[in-house]
């Protein structure tokens, strides 16, 4: 049991968060990449993210696991991408922190459902037993690629100075 559900209901709701969040994330980042804020898109890519982070800390471990480490990385990037978003209003060089941000914490997302892909998808299983084969170092090298390549691209195509917001942190770049 965990917090009240069998162990296999919360991995359950915690793979659909992860989903949410990847779902979601991808959303976003397209938007960022056509130049679009995703109001509505972004406060659930966000939320999820923060919670899938936060649920994956109450599986039982008896020690620091790498997942602990990648979801404590998240969480602080997740920090700074609300506080760029949602307090400094994306003024100045916070665009950019948060557009890095948004795909920062995506990344993590995607980085993880590979290592769960190869870890309980028979095919891949079989392909990288101990994650340490070249088919599961591809994927993750090809996932990382994409991900510094769409980073760069909405940071070059995201602007904060669109219509609708403040006109205080527009002015203050």
């Amino acid at each position: 049991m965990i917090l009240g559900l069998s162990t296999s209901t919360y991995t359950l709701l915690h793979v659909l968060i992860s989903l949410v969040g990847i779902g979601s994330g991808f959303v976003v980042v397209f938007g960022l990449l056509r130049g679009k804020r995703l109001d509505g898109w972004t406060a659930i890519f966000l939320t999820s993210t923060v919670l899938t982070s936060l649920t994956g800390y109450a599986f039982p471990a008896h020690n620091i696991l790498p997942s602990h480490v990648v979801g404590a990385i998240s969480l602080v990037v997740l920090a700074v991408a609300i506080l760029a978003r949602y307090m400094f209003h994306l003024a100045g060089p916070w665009r950019w922190v948060y557009v890095i941000g948004a795909a920062l914490a995506l990344y993590l997302n995607v980085f993880v459902a590979v290592i769960q892909s190869f870890l309980k998808i028979p095919a891949l299983k079989a392909l990288a037993p101990t994650q340490t084969e070249l088919p599961f170092f591809a994927a993750q090298t090809v996932v990382l690629a994409l991900f510094v390549f769409l980073a760069i691209l909405a940071v070059r195509r995201f602007r904060a100075d669109m219509p609708g917001y403040q006109a205080s942190a527009a002015s203050s770049r």
